[in-house]
């Protein structure tokens, strides 16, 4: 089956540091995602995407390929009933580089299928998700949760 990808580029008035910990860091990910991103972010090791406030179920997970802090993360991305079948995991690259006094913040969402749920859910979240982290990181405030 042919595989497609999402790309999503925002511009945010912060340090590479401040997104790095925006992305990986629980406390905050709870903040503007209002779940939390729970791993130990080395190469290898397993991350989960936690629901926050109703027992910590897991919404998604994987694998962290690459982490380079506080520029490169790359992980793969499933639903934990697929989590062994490895078809139908895909993978998420963050990038954060400096940009004119900014940093300028890539998200590459690959391996998706046509069609699929994940590709629907992941192309409404992605925007949401990155708005809020840059409303947070810039005002002191994520956005209203989005996901209700």
């Amino acid at each position: 089956m042919e595989k497609t990808e999402f790309v999503y580029v925002t511009y945010i008035s912060a340090t590479a540091e401040q997104v790095w910990k925006a992305l990986t860091e629980p406390e905050i990910t709870k903040k503007y995602w209002q779940h939390t991103n729970v791993s130990d972010w080395k190469p290898g090791s397993r991350w989960e995407h936690r629901e926050h406030g109703k027992a910590g179920s897991v919404l998604l997970l994987g694998k962290v390929l690459e982490s380079r802090p506080p520029r490169r993360l790359v992980i793969t991305w499933t639903f934990p009933a697929d989590e062994t079948n490895e078809q139908k995991h895909t993978r998420v690259t963050f990038e954060i580089e400096d940009f004119h006094g900014v940093i300028k913040l890539t998200v590459t969402h690959d391996r998706l299928e046509h069609d699929s749920e994940m590709r629907e859910g992941i192309t409404r979240g992605w925007p949401q998700v990155l708005s809020s982290l840059k409303s947070m990181l810039e005002t002191g405030k994520p956005l209203p949760d989005l996901w209700e």
